[in-house]
């Protein structure tokens, strides 16, 4: 993927940057998306981290805020966590 920019990006770095994660509703699967999250984000608050639960619970969808400060970052970040076997969708 070429590099952007920085004039040509939407995102200014660094930003408070929201991921909604979405996968099955198990044990584990929240610790997971946010041990993800420090990885990337050193100063990744767990505190800060929104739940909702699918109507008939069995999906559950995670609400990480990270602080993004960089494109690769985002990406590696992304590509992460689409791998997960935990996880259905990322946005």
């Amino acid at each position: 993927m070429p590099d952007i920019p920085p004039e040509q990006s939407l995102i200014e770095y660094p930003s408070r940057f929201p991921i909604k994660v979405m996968g099955l509703n198990v044990d584990g699967y929240v610790n997971a998306i946010t041990q993800i999250a420090e990885r990337f984000d050193p100063t990744f608050d767990a505190s800060t981290v929104e739940l909702r639960a699918s109507s008939g619970n069995k999906y559950l969808g995670v609400t990480i805020t990270i602080t993004a400060t960089s494109r690769e970052q985002l990406d590696e970040l992304y590509r992460t966590l689409t791998t997960h076997p935990l996880v259905r969708t990322v946005l």
